[in-house]
This record gives structure tokens, C-alpha cells and sequence, in this order.
């Protein structure tokens, strides 16, 4: 998008701009003295060449939203916080936002105005995590499945079997892994699948079958498949057991349960089931909910504080040829002026008239500006 946003970036005469993309938005987040609206984003996006089709382009445009000065600040920060996310309280969009805007600025795509917007959302987005409870209870079923693991507290060398390769197998395992987990044997229906996960977990892989032969043992059996009846009977449990007594666990993740009823009246076994940790989901979720209005506080509190800093700052940009300016006086008072004048002091004269004219430099400088910024902050 470099080169795309550099091309829009000249032609609308916007001095900073970046793009963001995540899983449900894109955003194009701008400082400019244009009204942008309806019009504005039509003439934008077409000149973005994003080979949208025609037939669609104004239904696209009356689906983006737009949001200006605080509005949009404010709209940049609820993003940060994760208030406008698919699951409200996951960090991860901070982490993009950051990402984005970095490669914009090393793009050359931003400027000053943009970077303090940046450190305000940023420093929003911390403290917004940091002192509500927004995304400290997990949401993701594969996330409490490892907690519930966890408070079983299994060694890192358990036998781990996996049955079933997708997505969601995938990533507890990507969990275990992260935390020593090191013993795994991976089944699944297509055994490409399976050898595909097991060489990532550098385990072994089986097709769904072996799991009536296999014999080598297991402690816990993760499992999750598209299966319409159950994976693990109690003739394929029993064989797995291979005459060992001691308490297993199951952590059955699917959609109908891949474990039969009759396992866990006849077996004594440590069940971690899908739907209770889906009730435990939405229970945390509501609670971060709960936590929105802690997190608009402080959200409504970084915007006041940020106004002010603007106002300092766009005095101080607006001064910056001041103390040039200054120094030209100066130097033509002494060069050309008062040259003659300044010649025919002696030289313990010069060196008091010099002192004098530094001081005051110094305090024509820097009062204006001292000034300047208590007008701007006591005048809105």
C-alpha cells in the first residue's frame, strides 16, 4: 500500500495518513484541513485503484463510517482498546495498529501531529489493560481447556495423544508446546494431516485407525473431529488403557462430543468437555463487558489530557523560527545597525554589550513562547 497511499497522499494534499487492515476492518486514518466525507471518500478509494467493482462501489461507500477531530481520536482509541473488536479485550489489535502505523511512518506516509495521536493510543491502550479487567478472564475455549489442563498439573513428558489435525487441535498444541510439553502422538483421518502436525510437535503421526492397535500408552487425549458418532468407544478406550488403572484425562473439544457416554460411566476419568467451557467463555465475556464503562473512563481521560499537549505542541511548531528570527535582529544590530557605535566601544564595553544582548535573547525567546502556550491552554 506504500506507493498507493504515497500517490493519494500528494494528490488530496494529506499531509499525514496510515492504513490499518485487521480481521474486520480496514481504516485510513488521516490528518488533514479537508472536509472528508461522502464525496471526498468516493474520489479517494477510486483513486486508490483496488479493483473494486463499479457496480458495488456505492454501496461500499455508504457502508464506510467517517469520524472527525475528537470523534475520531476518540474512535482510535476505543479501536486500540479492543472496545470495537469482534471479542472485546483481545491486545492483539494494539499490536497491529502499532505495526501499522510503523510502516507508514518508515513510508514517510506521517509526520508530527500523527506520532503524538500514536503515543496517546498507545498509553491509553496500556492503562486500559493494565487497570480494568477488560482481558484478564480467557474467552477462547482453547485457552480455558489449557487452564483446566494445567490445574491438573501434568508433566511435561505426559503422553499426549491428539486425535483429529485442525484448527483448533492445532492450537492447543501449540499451548502444550509452549509450556514443555514434549510427548505426542497425532491421529487423524487423512494421515497427511496428521504427519503435518506431528512433524510441528515432532511426535508421531497415525491414520484414525491405528487408534484400535495402538499400544504404547497415554495420560491425556485431546481430541476434536468433524466425526457425527463418537471417536473414542469404550472398546477403542480399553484398548488404549492397555490394563493401566490410573486416572486419565480427556479433553474432548468437539461438536458432538468425540467421546462416548459409556467411557466416563465405566472409566475413571478427568473430563474437560467443550460445552462447560463454553458457559465458563461467556461468563468471562460478560464480565469484560462489565468492564467497558472503566475502560471509557479512561479512555475520556487520555482525550482531555491529550487536547492540551496538542495545543503546546502546535504552538511550538508554529514558533520555530523565532529564535532564528531573533539572531537575524541581533546580528544586524551589531554588524550593520549599530556597527559603528558597537566599534567604538572598548573592549570591556563590547564584552558588557554582548552579555547583555545574550540575556536578552535568551528571554525574548523563550517568554513568548512560555506566553503563547498559557494563551492557548487558557483560551479553547
Amino acid at each position: 500500500m506504500a506507493d498507493k497511499l504515497q500517490q493519494v497522499k500528494a494528490q488530496f494534499q494529506i499531509p499525514e495518513i496510515f492504513y490499518l487492515a485487521t480481521c474486520n476492518r480496514v481504516e485510513f486514518v488521516m490528518a488533514s484541513a479537508e472536509p472528508v466525507d461522502k464525496d471526498f471518500t468516493q474520489k479517494f478509494i477510486q483513486a486508490l485503484h483496488i479493483d473494486l467493482c463499479p457496480m458495488h462501489l456505492n454501496t461500499f461507500i455508504e457502508g464506510a463510517s467517517i469520524y472527525e477531530d475528537q470523534e475520531a481520536l476518540n474512535h482510535l482509541l476505543r479501536t486500540s482498546c479492543s472496545l470495537e473488536s469482534l471479542v472485546v479485550g483481545e491486545k492483539e489489535i494494539l499490536a497491529q495498529l502499532r505495526k501499522a502505523y510503523e510502516s507508514c511512518r518508515a513510508a514517510g506516509l506521517t509526520g508530527d501531529y500523527l506520532r503524538m495521536v500514536m503515543n496517546t493510543v498507545v498509553k491509553t491502550a496500556k492503562e486500559v489493560y493494565t487497570h480494568t479487567n477488560i482481558s484478564r478472564h480467557p474467552i477462547s475455549v482453547v485457552s480455558l481447556a489449557y487452564r483446566k489442563l494445567k490445574d491438573l498439573k501434568q508433566c511435561s513428558n505426559a503422553r499426549v495423544l491428539i486425535i483429529g489435525a485442525g484448527e483448533t487441535n492445532r492450537n492447543i498444541s501449540k499451548y502444550l508446546q509452549k509450556h514443555k510439553f514434549s510427548n505426542f502422538a497425532v491421529f487423524n483421518r487423512t494421515l497427511a494431516n496428521a504427519e503435518k502436525l506431528a512433524a510441528d510437535l515432532n511426535g508421531e503421526a497415525y491414520d484414525l485407525e491405528a487408534l484400535k492397535t495402538y499400544n504404547k500408552g497415554f495420560d491425556v487425549i485431546i481430541t476434536c473431529t468433524s466425526a457425527t458418532l463418537p471417536v473414542i468407544t469404550t472398546e477403542i478406550y480399553a484398548s488404549l488403557l492397555q490394563g493401566d488403572t490410573s486416572r486419565k484425562t480427556i479433553v474432548d473439544l468437539a461438536v458432538p462430543n468425540d467421546t462416548a457416554a459409556e467411557v466416563l460411566e465405566q472409566f475413571s476419568v478427568n473430563y474437560i468437555e467443550v460445552n462447560s467451557l463454553n458457559e465458563v467463555a461467556k461468563k468471562n465475556l460478560q464480565e469484560r463487558y462489565q468492564e467497558l464503562v472503566h475502560a471509557e473512563r479512561i479512555i475520556e481521560q487520555n482525550i482531555d489530557e491529550f487536547l492540551p499537549l496538542l495545543k503546546q505542541r502546535r504552538v511550538e511548531v508554529a514558533m520555530r523560527q523565532v529564535p532564528e528570527k531573533i539572531k537575524e535582529i541581533k546580528h544586524a544590530a551589531l554588524h550593520t545597525v549599530f556597527a559603528d557605535e558597537v566599534q567604538s566601544l572598548d573592549e570591556q564595553s563590547r564584552l558588557v554589550l554582548e552579555k547583555v544582548i545574550n540575556y536578552m535573547e535568551k528571554k525574548y525567546i523563550s517568554v513568548p513562547m512560555v506566553m503563547a502556550k498559557e494563551i492557548m491552554i487558557n483560551n479553547n
